[in-house]
């Protein structure tokens, strides 16, 4: 799906996420990606939600925004709390969605400003990016 958010400059909307992946300032991401609101994308080396760690959500943690988009994934899944113990430690919001919804609640809260990440789970995709 293609989206048009309001550009922010030098900020890192999503311009089109599908079941794959995502484009972020033009560049294709092909497997699970950090989206930060500013500054480089990030691969996630997160390969599948129940694999998850609080390593994944430390990685996080450090970028130090006031609020992770987690997207869990082709449907919504919860991350368990001592998962996301990195986040709850730093005080730092965290919404869990399905990957698509949260590609586009990102790009609202990036277009108000918002320091926000997007943590976005690509389950069985090539580690690839273009």
């Amino acid at each position: 799906m293609k989206l048009q958010a309001e550009r922010i400059e030098g900020t890192n909307a999503i311009a089109r996420h599908s079941a794959d992946g995502v484009i972020v300032s033009g560049r294709e991401h092909r497997s699970s990606v950090i989206v930060p609101w500013r500054g480089d994308v990030i691969d996630w080396p997160a390969i599948s939600f129940d694999d998850l760690k609080d390593t994944h959500f430390k990685t996080l943690a450090d970028l130090k925004p006031e609020l992770v988009i987690f997207g869990s994934g082709a449907r919504i899944r919860f991350a368990k709390p001592d998962v996301l113990r990195p986040l709850i430690d730093a005080r730092i919001g965290i919404e869990t969605m399905d990957t698509p919804a949260a590609c586009r609640t990102y790009n609202v809260l990036l277009a108000e400003g918002r320091t926000v990440v997007a943590a976005l789970l690509f389950e069985g995709s090539p580690s690839t990016t273009r």
